[in-house]
């Protein structure tokens, strides 16, 4: 993957991961905001592989 596409799905799964750890905290679902957490942090790691691609 190029280092824009990278950081593009990085952008995207910490957004879709902020998302889903806010659902899993409103409704008291612990797994849905573990599994937000984590897709957050693949997120992190996917934007930082983008840079450093560059």
């Amino acid at each position: 993957m190029t280092d824009f596409k990278d950081k593009a799905k990085g952008l995207k799964d910490k957004v879709v991961g902020e998302a889903k750890e806010t659902y899993g905290k409103v409704t008291n679902d612990v797994k849905k905001e573990a599994e937000g957490k984590a897709q957050k942090a693949k997120g992190a790691v996917e934007d930082k592989l983008g840079d450093v691609k560059k």
